[in-house]
This record gives C-alpha cells, structure tokens and sequence, in this order.
C-alpha cells in the first residue's frame, strides 16, 4: 500500500468511494474538485495495485487543522488503512504549524472514534443533530 497526496485524475474514484461510505453528506465531484483550488486543503490517497483503497482530507489554517473526511473501502477497512491516512494527515498538520487538530464523527461511528482514539484523539463535546438526518456528532480534538 501507498499513502500518497491526491492527484486530479483520483477525483472520480475518490467521489466513488466518498458515496459508498457516506450516503447524507457525501463530498459531491464537484466539491472534490474544488479543493484543488484551495491553499489550506490537503488531500491523501492510499492505493493498492493501482486503485485508490481508501483516502483523507485535511485543512490546515493558522495553528488549527480540521479532518474533513477519511473512507477506506470496506474490502480493506480494519487493516491499518485508515489509520495509515490519519498520521499522514497529523504529518502534514505538523509541517503547517498545526498545534490542534479536530474532526467531527457519527456518534453511531464506534469503529471510526475507537481509530481516532487510538491515535490520541479525545471525545470534547457533541453536536446535536449535526448531520443531515439528525444525528449529533462527537467533536474529538488532538494536540500535537
């Protein structure tokens, strides 16, 4: 497997990937596109065999960093992808001065949050009905 930054043409199975995993607040193409325009995003891929497995976005501003998404595709979930995709993205927190580092998760999200704890992450607070069908999320923070 290669952790890698994303590539333009990584975009359509990135979007793939973004709707398999997420079905409410899924990243649209377009959405996936338009990072490449901005200067605080950064987006990592992993692959395998030549096929993106799994992927991460982060935006780093100032001395904060807020995870935006990390998917692996559920062939490869439970095998160390994702948490190979998180300490890439805390890498480049890190290289961009980030002192925190935050990511909001499903509270339904158990196999997501426990990653996140094992990575040093902490459960902050919660957000009540954050997500489009009413969920409330966990806001979990990291200092690095």
């Amino acid at each position: 497997m290669t952790i890698r930054p994303w590539k333009y043409e990584d975009i359509l199975p990135i979007s793939e990937l973004e709707k398999e995993c997420f079905t409410t607040e899924a990243w649209s193409f377009r959405m996936l596109a338009s990072s490449f325009e901005s200067e605080t995003f950064s987006g990592v891929a992993a692959e395998e065999g030549g096929e993106v497995i799994g992927y991460g976005g982060i935006t780093v501003a100032y001395d904060a960093a807020d995870i935006a998404n990390i998917a692996v595709t559920e062939a490869y979930r439970r095998s160390g992808v994702g948490g190979a995709l998180l300490e890439e993205l805390l890498s480049v927190a890190r290289a961009r001065g980030a002192k925190n580092v935050f990511l909001e998760v499903r509270v339904s999200n158990a196999a997501a949050m426990l990653l996140y704890l094992k990575h040093g992450f902490k459960g902050t607070y919660t957000r009540a009905r954050y997500y489009p069908d009413g969920e409330d999320c966990l806001v979990m923070t990291k200092e690095l």
